[in-house]
């Protein structure tokens, strides 16, 4: 073999690696934002989850009270606006709002004790309960994978395909200020 030949072989040589190189890199940030689509699906799907589970806490709850109208109607309205949310932001919102009229219901089911020993309420608890535990543990993996996301587009060499391929930053799934303060209750 010439030296023509292996100049030519290691042009090409260079120019494989190159190309396996930027197809691993693009690759990696689709399989990345796919992580980060499946994990707000997740958390979609959980948030819906509780959504169903509303109306019937709210008619158990219903069925011992006649005098909490409001609460129930605040409970409805945000389980709507959670409904009808569409973005990260909006849906981050409309949970925090549910979780503040949920626990309202919750306080005002604690003042009636025969309700607490119905069946049916306490299966309606024990499934909040572990739907709020899915939603939980699903945020924290899609904040996870968001995270994961949002270096590798930061980060050399992945900006660069990042600017080059239309890859945006996407949002942290995050508690507002106002969901750290205690709903106030009054009956």
């Amino acid at each position: 073999m010439n030296n023509g030949s292996k100049s030519i072989l290691a042009v090409i040589g260079v120019i494989a690696i190159c190309v396996l190189f930027f197809v691993g890199s693009y690759n990696s940030l689709v399989s990345k934002q796919a992580a980060v689509e499946q994990q707000y699906s997740n958390i979609d799907t959980q948030l819906q989850r509780r959504s169903d589970l509303i109306p019937n806490l709210i008619n158990t709850v219903k069925g011992y009270t006649d005098h909490e109208n409001e609460v129930f109607s605040e409970v409805t309205a945000a389980r709507e606006k959670l409904m009808n949310a569409n973005t990260v932001a909006e849906k981050s919102e409309a949970d925090e709002e549910v979780s503040g009229a949920l626990s309202k219901l919750i306080a005002i089911a604690e003042s009636y004790p025969e309700l607490k020993s119905d069946t049916v309420y306490v299966s309606l608890m024990d499934e909040l309960a572990g739907t709020e535990n899915r939603i939980s543990y699903a945020r924290e993996e899609y904040n996870a994978a968001v995270t994961s996301y949002n270096k590798a587009i930061r980060t050399f060499p992945g900006a660069i395909f990042a600017n080059m391929f239309g890859f945006e930053k996407s949002d942290l799934f995050e508690a507002k200020e106002s969901a750290k303060e205690v709903p106030e209750v009054k009956f």
